[in-house]
């Protein structure tokens, strides 16, 4: 399917293209609220200021994508693959981002309030800049991201296990399923 027979598709009203690939597409500056990309291939696509508020990304591999100023509010982002992705300035006001791999992303001046990024691995992230009110995550999961200028004071903690005192070995290990060294418990 091509970009043009989505977009016929969509503006008939079809909001299903679950598992497509868009892999590398110019899908910049168009309205595709509340649409269902979930398991789709969108890695490496240019989606600057697309309106995807209320779209299932869930489990959509958008590595290296182009997000920046697209608004993802509300948006179901759960397990899915943001590595390297840009997302400065877009907004990701209550987005669901559970599980969601953002190592290396760029979140600078994004607008995560009310977002929920439990178990979200940030490593190398930047959210320099980012408004975090309300975002819904824990501390540690921020050690290895750039926050330089981001207010952490209104950050809702994830409940349980992200309040253990465990290293961030183990923790990705979790993450992932893959030991990466030793285990250590403790603080």
């Amino acid at each position: 399917m091509n970009i043009q027979q989505m977009l016929h598709e969509y503006n008939r009203g079809d909001r299903d293209f679950s598992a497509i690939s868009l892999h590398g597409l110019d899908l910049s500056e168009l309205r595709l609220s509340g649409i269902d990309l979930s398991r789709a291939d969108l890695s490496g696509t240019d989606l600057r200021g697309t309106d995807l508020s209320r779209a299932n990304l869930s489990q959509a591999n958008l590595t290296n994508a182009d997000l920046s100023g697209a608004d993802l509010s509300g948006a179901r982002l759960t397990e899915a693959n943001l590595i390297g992705a840009e997302l400065g300035e877009s907004s990701l006001v209550g987005a669901n981002l559970t599980r969601a791999d953002l190592r290396v992303a760029d979140l600078e001046a994004a607008d995560l309030r009310g977002a929920n990024l439990s178990h979200a691995d940030l490593s190398g992230a930047s959210l320099s800049r980012a408004n975090l009110i309300d975002t819904q995550l824990d501390l540690q999961q921020l050690s290895e991201a750039d926050c330089e200028g981001a207010d952490l004071s209104q950050l809702k903690p994830s409940s349980g296990f992200w309040q253990t005192q465990l290293t961030r070995r183990w923790v990705s290990w979790g993450l992932h399923g893959r030991l990466q060294g030793e285990i250590h418990a403790g603080g």
